[in-house]
């Protein structure tokens, strides 16, 4: 773990959270700190697979650690990012063949285990959403074999639906009363599910607003954007879809030069954000209309999706931290 100053970049603190043998391997593009950390504004919660779940203060302290068990990814990495709701710490723990796979509730205080729930759902690499609508609060789950919503607090399902039949990768979006989750290997899917929903949901179910089977990257999420959700291929091809109805808007957009993408794309003052695996973020305008604004590069490989922050870029290089804004 390291903390930097974010305006200057200087290094606070760095600890080492696990030294030893893996339990499991990773993916060449990948590292077995993939996940991405989830703070509550007072800690730092840091999740590394099976070797552990660990809590931080701000000034570098480990406060608590917690094994959530042996997870086996097909030998690919732990990419799951750790999700906070209240004083809880929620886990997707898909595994192998689904036969241990698992999701898990860590009190946010002590770590210790509040809830756990079994899955049969075969391993998977995206991060639940946690969505707080008009009646209650979901916590989305894409996989395999199936999606399911869950009560956060107890872990109790709300409602499931057959799932993607592919690697659940992209991470599930939200908005106008929906949420939208996909996965784009070996099969393409994604489908739009309305908010509220209870019980078993199959094919021909009204909480199934709409679906679309095409342009989705293995990796990369969609990103749902004002009326719009984008999603691309890995190559950068990139569709529009009206996020209410499921609509084509555009399809098939291309950028200025081939790439490839591992990043997922951000959005921010009516803009898109592309960055591929060669360093190049392309700048698109959002909307009905594709056009590509400019490219702008940073002459280095990225994998990881970059973040926005108070008006600053952070772009992860292979072998950099850059922070872009207008200062």
């Amino acid at each position: 773990m390291i903390c930097l100053e974010r305006d200057s970049g200087k290094l606070q603190w760095e600890q080492t959270a696990y030294e030893g043998t893996v339990y499991d391997d990773r993916h060449r593009k990948s590292s077995h700190a993939s996940p991405t950390p989830a703070t509550d504004g007072k800690y730092v919660f840091a999740y590394f697979g099976t070797e552990g779940l660990y809590c931080y203060d701000f000034n570098g302290k480990q406060i608590w650690k917690a094994a959530p068990g042996p997870i086996a990814t097909i030998g690919m990495g732990t990419a799951t990012s750790p999700v906070l709701y209240e004083n809880l710490v929620l886990l997707q723990c898909d595994e192998d063949n689904g036969e241990k796979s698992f999701i898990v509730a860590y009190d946010k205080k002590s770590g210790k285990e509040v809830w756990r729930m079994p899955r049969k759902v075969q391993a998977s690499w995206t991060t639940p959403l946690l969505v707080r609508g008009p009646q209650r609060t979901e916590l989305i789950t894409s996989g395999n074999e199936f999606i399911i919503s869950y009560d956060p607090k107890t872990g109790k399902e709300w409602w499931r639906t057959k799932g993607h039949e592919s690697n659940a990768i992209a991470s599930p979006v939200t908005g106008h009363g929906l949420v939208i989750v996909s996965a784009g290997y070996p099969l393409k899917r994604m489908l739009a599910v309305k908010l509220g929903a209870a019980g078993e949901l199959d094919s021909l179910n009204a909480n199934i607003v709409w679906r679309y089977n095409k342009g989705i990257a293995y990796v990369p999420s969609g990103i749902l954007y004002g009326d719009y959700m984008y999603v691309m291929t890995d190559r950068g091809l990139l569709t529009c879809l009206e996020a209410k109805t499921g609509k084509v808007i555009y399809e098939g957009a291309r950028l200025p030069v081939p790439a490839t993408f591992t990043a997922s794309p951000v959005a921010c003052e009516g803009k898109l954000l592309l960055t591929s695996e060669d360093g190049d973020t392309f700048v698109i305008k959002a909307g009905p209309q594709h056009e590509v604004l400019t490219t702008n590069s940073i002459e280095e490989p990225v994998f990881a999706s970059p973040a926005i922050s108070n008006g600053m870029i952070f772009i992860r290089g292979e072998k950099h931290l850059y922070c872009i804004s207008k200062m």
